[in-house]
């Protein structure tokens, strides 16, 4: 019945460092589009085929998720380059690696990965087929 993941939203307490984040050191695209309830400007990065919309804790869109908490996530991305063009690429961001290169196991397949947190602590784990 369900096919693919098309976006997901991603609540943040600081909407600079969140987009700074996203689009600096992950290197997507921020794009701004009008939607919710009632249809407001709102934000998203954009990668792939896939999107994460944004909302500012405190000034959630409708509707949301019952408890919209930042940190709260655990998100894995595929990369786009090797693991190892990766991990320069978070050195020269200055953004701290957590753990990895690590072996797991992904949706498909054996993932290589390394582990930071974004500005509000979510887990963001970045992998290459192993």
């Amino acid at each position: 019945m369900i096919d693919h993941l098309d976006h997901l939203v991603l609540t943040t307490f600081d909407e600079a460092a969140c987009v700074d984040f996203y689009t600096r050191v992950l290197g997507m695209t921020l794009e701004s589009f009008v939607g919710g309830t009632p249809p407001v400007e709102r934000k998203a990065f954009k990668f792939g085929h896939q999107k994460i919309n944004l909302h500012v804790r405190g000034r959630e869109f409708e509707p949301k998720a019952h408890l919209p908490v930042p940190g709260a996530l655990d998100l894995c991305f595929i990369a786009s380059v090797p693991l190892a063009q990766v991990i320069e690429n978070l050195n020269a961001a200055g953004w701290s690696i957590i753990e990895g290169p690590v072996l797991r196991t992904g949706a498909t397949q054996k993932i290589r990965s390394v582990y930071v947190r974004d500005p509000d602590l979510n887990l963001i784990e970045i992998s290459e087929p192993a």
